[in-house]
């Protein structure tokens, strides 16, 4: 799948201390003037991609939620069960908080958060710390993907 936009891709390699907004930032649409045009457009529960599709090709918004359940659907499919539980925590903590939370910087406190301050046993449950950082990124497609 083609990302419409280089900003949320999943695959893009994000460097540390970057975020997928900050190129943004730099040209005056930082995180506060992002905000209110999630609420001039009533899409408060969208994605930032969404609101810039909408913006920029009168695309139709989905609320985080709608985008996490259609996700849902193909981490089934591609995933394993202790994934799958991992997985199914970050895309609550996106819907609940947005898309800030599938940053790479957001991985090692999700599982903290998860495993309540055990890495050991995150490690024991998803191998090593680079195999978890490949789930941790890869899945983040399937949030971007339309539905087939």
């Amino acid at each position: 799948m083609q990302c419409r936009s280089g900003i949320f891709c999943a695959e893009r390699r994000i460097p540390r201390g970057e975020t997928r907004l900050g190129g943004l930032a730099e040209k005056g649409f930082g995180a506060e003037q992002m905000r209110e045009m999630q609420k001039i457009i009533n899409a408060e529960k969208s994605d930032l991609f969404d609101v810039l599709a909408y913006v920029a090709y009168a695309l139709p918004t989905l609320t985080r939620e709608e985008r996490a359940a259609g996700a849902k659907v193909r981490i089934k499919a591609n995933f394993n069960g202790k994934q799958q539980m991992f997985l199914d925590f970050v895309l609550a903590h996106y819907v609940k908080e947005g898309v800030q939370e599938l940053d790479q910087e957001k991985l090692t406190p999700l599982l903290r958060l998860r495993y309540h301050d055990s890495i050991a046993d995150a490690l024991a449950d998803l191998g090593k710390p680079e195999e978890i950082g490949i789930v941790f990124a890869g899945f983040q497609k399937y949030l971007y993907q339309k539905a087939a």
